[in-house]
């Protein structure tokens, strides 16, 4: 994960996935509600484009960040949404221009960026690679939301395993955007990669895993990689993946685990109660 041309090709092409599922969409398809509530297709686009310009502004202005960053713990309920409402608001051609703009800007900037250098973020400062790979998970699971809508069933890649490496490193985080102490020991992962996918991307290999963590750290989460994705990018409950928690810590963990910065995520309910 220390090189960013790579997470920076990768999350070209998560975005170039998820603009291919809504370029031709017909107006009231925009309009279509999501899985998260009061969000429509337009809302995640809107969101991606809303922070793609927030990375920019990081990465090239920490002085207006920090002052972006006073006004979300002003309002750290409404700050996203209101984003993501003002981008809704504009025709869908504009919306969709102003997505690419963004992201392309944001893309020649991180890779750009003199190695060593720190970005600020709403969470822990980030390096390019971080940021980048912060962007893909955004990317994806918001892009999930809108596949959710469109009744679409996108293949999983290799490009998880960005997903899955940040939420990990997300774990402390989890717990103290919650008010919580953080284990003190690391955790383990042994995630199965998806059909078709190993440890490098194109190689077909049923049954490849992929690990993160120390060998003989006492506690660790099996399963599927998608899963485990879903599971940080807070897009689907516990109850509904087929991960295996190793000891107390990794249960409770994978009951508050979030990848993305900010205040606490609600979740998604279990399917049975939707």
């Amino acid at each position: 994960m220390s090189d960013p041309a790579a997470v920076l090709d990768d999350l070209r092409a998560e975005s170039e996935e998820v603009d291919a599922l809504v370029r031709d969409l017909a107006a009231e398809q925009w309009a279509a509600p999501t899985p998260a509530p009061r969000w429509t297709v337009a809302h995640q686009i809107a969101h991606l484009a809303w922070t793609d310009a927030a990375a920019l502004l990081a990465a090239t202005d920490p002085e207006a960040f920090a002052a972006e960053t006073e006004k979300a713990l002003a309002a750290p309920d409404r700050f996203v949404d209101d984003g993501a409402e003002e981008g809704a608001a504009l025709p869908p051609a504009e919306l969709l221009a102003r997505w690419r703009e963004g992201r392309e800007r944001l893309h020649r900037v991180l890779r750009e960026a003199p190695a060593g250098t720190r970005f600020p973020w709403y969470g822990p400062a980030m390096s390019a690679v971080s940021l980048a790979t912060a962007r893909l998970m955004e990317t994806w699971a918001h892009g999930q939301d809108v596949a959710d809508a469109l009744g679409v069933v996108r293949p999983p890649t290799a490009r998880l395993r960005h997903v899955a490496w940040i939420g990990l490193r997300a774990r402390d985080y989890a717990y103290l955007v919650r008010g919580r102490t953080p284990p003190a020991e690391p955790f383990r992962l042994e995630l199965t990669a998806p059909e078709g996918v190993s440890e490098n991307e194109g190689v077909s290999e049923t049954g490849a895993v992929w690990t993160f963590g120390p060998d003989d750290a006492p506690q660790a989460i099996t399963g599927p990689a998608l899963d485990f994705c879903l599971l940080v990018t807070q897009r689907a409950h516990r109850a509904d993946t087929a991960l295996v928690a190793h000891g107390a810590d990794a249960e409770e963990w994978l009951g508050i685990a979030q990848a993305f910065a900010g205040p606490a995520g609600q979740g998604r309910e279990p399917r049975g109660n939707r």
